[in-house]
């Protein structure tokens, strides 16, 4: 995989958001909204394919930020969900105009991106320098973050 940056990260996030407002908050209202999944929805073929198509995308993102196997299943369950409320006529259309799949999707994701400490270093050199300890230190620190993800590993 190639080097990341923390530039890449942020252009991930915000990559993420275009996609979270697209598909479930293009028109809003109080807590609710809907978007192109839940337009699309109702045009048999386009709607699951819309779903699948984000999803799949929203998963790739999720990858691309080193994203830990709990959130990556947390994406998918929403994904899955949202997929299949799409599949029964009528009833689950109405589920699926409402229910925010990618809107969760995305949310899960930039959570974790947020509560990541990122380092432009691999592991072994942070290690090798003094500098993972300190890395360690800062994490700890602070309550919102989780984890250390070096990039160049």
């Amino acid at each position: 995989m190639a080097k990341r940056t923390i530039s890449d990260i942020e252009n991930i996030w915000s990559n993420v958001e275009g996609i979270k407002k697209l598909s479930d908050r293009v028109i809003g209202f109080g807590p609710f909204g809907v978007g192109m999944d839940g337009l699309l929805t109702w045009v048999p073929i386009v709607g699951t394919v819309y779903t699948v198509g984000t999803g799949g995308w929203l998963m790739w993102q999720g990858l691309r930020a080193k994203a830990t196997p709990a959130t990556l299943a947390r994406m998918a369950a929403y994904m899955a969900v949202d997929a299949a409320t799409g599949t029964v006529p009528i009833a689950g259309d109405v589920v699926d105009t409402f229910f925010p799949g990618q809107l969760l999707a995305a949310g899960a994701l930039q959570k974790h991106i947020e509560s990541t400490h990122w380092v432009e270093d691999s592991e072994a050199n942070a290690k090798a320098s003094g500098d993972h300890d300190r890395h360690l230190e800062t994490v700890q620190a602070d309550k919102k973050l989780r984890r250390v993800v070096y990039l160049h590993d």
